[in-house]
């Protein structure tokens, strides 16, 4: 007992001074990984005004990080593409194949191969010079990335014909619309901008729908009229129908041939003229 009673009176010593020691250095240690965290973060971020400015466009870049699914929703052409695949199944009446993903996967390839070139200008024009410190200011950015893609959808408007929905969403707006020809593309805003071209493209994905529903739907009546013909009234069409659907679209190459044409439909703007209001 007077043994334990010696060691303890001996280690209390010790344990104040390292307490003092770490109070006075608690960070002392360089292998402390509160050490590293803090050193990252002043390598990161520096001190003073640099240091706020940096972590103001870091914070900028990371919500522009979480707008781009929204931007490729609402900016690009894959709202079409999306629509006429998942048309396109429905149309072939093969209920989930191709699977959801692989039609998302396809449209969303075909939609950047599409906007390639639009998003080869959005990256030189805006998103590069601001990373490099070339041009520091993010309203500049913002217009220099907003100005290839307001380009690529007034082409396709034009080139869809939806200014019925752009005329309509300016005219709510409380926009004199007397004289079209005199309104400039600078006077649309972008948010008066982005729902027209959506429904622009809704507008068009559901034709191109139509047209490619259209064949399939006369092979369902071809076959509806052979089996109740024949008295076989109790076996479903769909049934007999899908194999000779299948069969015709295996025929005239029908993946390629639809994804050449949505391609085509997909207007250049720094090709093609884009033309006026009316």
């Amino acid at each position: 007992m007077r043994l334990w009673l010696l060691i303890l009176c001996c280690m209390i010593p010790a344990t104040g001074a390292f307490g003092q020691a770490v109070a006075e250095n608690p960070l002392g240690d360089p292998n402390n990984p509160l050490v590293a965290l803090d050193e990252a973060s002043a390598a990161l971020l520096g001190e003073g005004v640099e240091g706020r400015s940096r972590l103001l466009n870091i914070l900028l870049m990371l919500t522009v990080l979480s707008l781009v699914p929204s931007v490729l929703l609402m900016c690009t052409c894959f709202t079409r593409v999306v629509i006429i695949l998942g048309l396109l199944r429905q149309a072939i009446g093969t209920q989930g194949l191709p699977p959801g993903q692989v039609l998302t996967g396809l449209a969303l390839f075909l939609s950047m191969y599409a906007m390639s070139p639009t998003l080869e200008r959005v990256w030189s024009d805006g998103v590069q010079p601001f990373v490099s410190d070339e041009q520091p200011d993010y309203r500049v950015a913002w217009a220099n990335c907003e100005r290839p893609m307001r380009e690529f959808m007034f082409a396709q408007i034009d080139a869809t014909g939806g200014w019925s929905a752009l005329y309509a969403l300016l005219e709510h707006r409380g926009m004199d619309l007397t004289d079209p020809t005199v309104i400039a593309y600078d006077d649309v805003p972008t948010l008066t901008l982005v729902p027209a071209f959506m429904l622009s493209e809704l507008r068009a994905a559901f034709i191109v729908g139509f047209k490619i529903a259209l064949p399939f739907l006369v092979i369902d009546l071809v076959v509806s009229s052979i089996l109740i013909s024949m008295g076989m009234m109790m076996l479903p069409p769909v049934l007999v129908s899908l194999p000779f659907k299948l069969l015709l679209f295996v025929l005239v190459d029908g993946w390629t041939l639809l994804s050449v044409g949505i391609l085509g439909q997909v207007a250049d703007p720094f090709r093609t003229a884009i033309g006026g209001f009316g």
